[in-house]
């Protein structure tokens, strides 16, 4: 079944299926998302991967851990449990062997897909009568307090990732502007967001990274950042094939 769906260079996201050491990472660390691509099909029963990066340097998944996967394919997602059973080499490729330990199914979660990007954001943090106003239902935000320049890196229905100069405190609620082309036609979003997780990049002092998750979100406005994700991993994968 998993040849079916599944084709080589396919992209995967694997998270832990439950608490595992990751060569001393901390514990917020343990149930990160990671991102990698299907290096060759064995069997239905035994798939090959990429291993893992961030920035430079390869995440060293621990043998006999437990995954879970979701594959990005052109039929939709699908996702699956999986162990890893071999890290090596093959032609200077740094590779993931792992055993399926679950059959694969549909998944319907598309909104935590991510994709890789660099779009333009600006940001601040709310204020406390803004906070007040969501709890309350009447989202009093104030658009015209001043904003700063940032980057998102990555986006999906449910959050995003961003880079800045300035450091925003995890768990608090920021503002989130931006605009995404949809079809040629840009749309502006003005979304509240919770940050998860901010760190100071290792070779980028000065700027942060920022984890986020969407609030108070509306469900055409999610469906509206699923659809465009789609669109743009697919014009992706054409200009890789030379379509």
């Amino acid at each position: 079944m998993l040849s079916k769906y599944v084709v080589v260079g396919n992209r995967v996201e694997l998270q832990a299926v439950k608490r595992l050491k990751l060569n001393d990472s901390s514990e917020n660390e343990e149930r990160k998302v990671y991102t990698s691509k299907v290096y060759d099909i064995i069997s239905d029963e035994r798939i090959e991967l990429l291993m893992p990066m961030e920035q430079t340097k390869l995440i060293l998944l621990p043998i006999d851990g437990e995954y879970e996967l979701c594959f990005y394919t052109d039929n939709g997602l699908y996702q699956c449990v999986a162990k890893v059973v071999d890290r090596y080499r093959d032609n200077n490729v740094y590779v993931l062997a792992l055993d399926l330990t679950t059959n694969l199914r549909k998944y319907q979660r598309r909104e935590y897909y991510r994709f890789s990007c660099a779009l333009e954001m600006n940001s601040r943090e709310l204020l406390k009568e803004e906070i007040d106003s969501l709890n309350d239902s009447r989202n009093l935000l104030q658009p015209e307090l001043p904003l700063k320049r940032s980057v998102i890196v990555d986006i999906s229905g449910g959050g995003l990732k961003f880079v800045s100069n300035l450091k925003y405190e995890n768990g608090s609620l920021i503002l989130c502007n931006y605009d995404l082309v949809a079809d040629g036609v840009p749309k502006h979003y003005s979304l509240v967001g919770k940050v998860l997780e901010s760190r100071e990049l290792e070779n980028r002092q000065g700027v942060y990274e920022h984890r986020v998750k969407y609030i108070n979100m509306d469900v055409d406005e999610r469906e509206e950042i699923i659809k465009f994700i789609f669109n743009e991993e697919r014009k992706n994968r054409h200009k890789e094939k030379g379509i």
